[in-house]
């Protein structure tokens, strides 16, 4: 599903990326660890093409996104679900309608989007808190807004780039206990964190990296890398 090869992303004078070689399959969850600066969030974002490797390829679904012209990478994006850290919700606006934002943009119908916010509500336990705005909201109220946002649209993919960040530990627990669910609907999921003790817990795969190379890569792995 998705596949780096001798993927590398540099900026200017600073190599992000070097050399990265990895593939995913269908169903995977994958931590992506390393200290601050390893290269996770850049692989975040050339899978959803806000970046553009610098050599190699990125494949998505058999698509080398790289050669993606610009009206096709929202259609790229519609694959996917993305969590971000620090939440990205309209201020102001209901949790309905921070999770109907994409599908408005869509131009599904109110019936339709009414169906699949509550639905996605339902599935992060937020369905109570319908009408409350993200000043209303807890910090992990909030990212699970941001999951559901995520989730409404049906996306073969969720990234989520230190989903956590800015969580205490019990918050953290459940965000990551929910992608969990999410995984076990099929989708695939992939999180970048600095959460030692949370990806040491779930003993999923680890993809370490570390000044953009990977050091690791292990199935049911713990969070070991020397940062």
């Amino acid at each position: 599903m998705i596949q780096f090869v001798d993927t590398s992303m540099r900026y200017d004078n600073c190599v992000a990326l070097h050399n990265v070689d990895f593939e995913i399959e269908m169903g995977e969850f994958v931590f992506f660890v390393g200290p601050s600066g390893a290269g996770k969030s850049t692989i975040m974002k050339l899978i959803y093409r806000e970046e553009k490797a610098t050599s190699g390829k990125v494949l998505v679904g058999r698509i080398d996104v790289a050669k993606l012209s610009g009206h096709e990478v929202p259609k790229l994006r519609r694959r996917m679900g993305i969590v971000f850290q620090d939440f990205k919700l309209l201020p102001g606006q209901s949790a309905f309608d921070n999770v109907a934002y994409v599908l408005r943009a869509l131009g599904v119908s109110p019936t339709e989007i009414r169906k699949r916010v509550l639905g996605a509500l339902k599935v992060v336990g937020l369905i109570e808190k319908v009408d409350a705005t993200p000043e209303e909201l807890s910090g992990g109220e909030q990212q699970r807004v941001g999951i559901a946002r995520a989730i409404v649209n049906g996306p073969a993919i969720v990234i989520a780039d230190e989903p956590t960040g800015n969580l205490d530990p019990d918050s953290s627990l459940e965000i990551m206990n929910l992608l969990q669910q999410i995984n076990r609907r099929g989708t695939t999921v992939l999180v970048s964190t600095h959460n030692h003790q949370i990806v040491n817990q779930m003993r999923k795969r680890v993809i370490a990296l570390k000044s953009g190379e990977i050091v690791s890569d292990i199935p049911d792995g713990a969070y070991f890398i020397n940062e």
